[in-house]
């Protein structure tokens, strides 16, 4: 792989190329901080903005991707499924250090879907997501208050990518 001048573009090596999603392997500058085994994988452009800002935030203490995983009951099929989260950091705030369990997600897939205008296919598959999510979400939220951590999901609102 050539070297670019761009120090942006050092961060980031491409996984696959895939026309929906960008996707690839994150190089951080700040290895002491990347708890996680191996290169930390990014499957979205929210994703990549996240990692930047745990390699780069000097509160951010340690940090890893996908390295929690939590067992949790789908409703859909009655069986236990592994999630495996986002993300887990460990930040500095004020006088003490908080560790979180993240989940990067659009904000439409935090409210129960609407019909409006969709396919029935559609909508079916966003229930079923969204049935989904909220299983795994109790289930992180039972093991965060079990393990001593917080459960946070960041939408493009809390990455700065919302639409003004």
């Amino acid at each position: 792989m050539q070297h670019h001048p761009c120090s942006l573009l050092d961060n980031m090596l491409p996984l696959k190329k895939d026309d929906k999603f960008r996707q690839g392997l994150f190089k951080p500058k700040n290895t002491a901080k990347y708890v996680g085994k191996g290169m930390p994988v990014y499957r979205s452009g929210w994703e990549l903005k996240f990692f930047r800002w745990c390699d780069d935030n000097p509160n951010v203490v340690e940090w890893a991707s996908e390295s929690v995983i939590i067992p949790y009951t789908s409703p859909m099929d009655g069986r236990v499924h592994r999630y495996y989260t986002d993300g887990v950091i460990a930040i500095k705030e004020l006088d003490k250090i908080v560790k979180y369990i993240i989940e990067i997600k659009p904000s439409s897939q935090l409210n129960v879907p609407v019909k409006g205008k969709k396919r029935s296919s559609t909508i079916n598959y966003e229930n079923y997501r969204f049935i989904q999510n909220q299983s795994k979400w109790k289930a992180a939220r039972t093991w965060c208050e079990k393990h001593g951590y917080k459960f946070l999901i960041l939408t493009e609102k809390e990455l700065g990518l919302s639409k003004k």
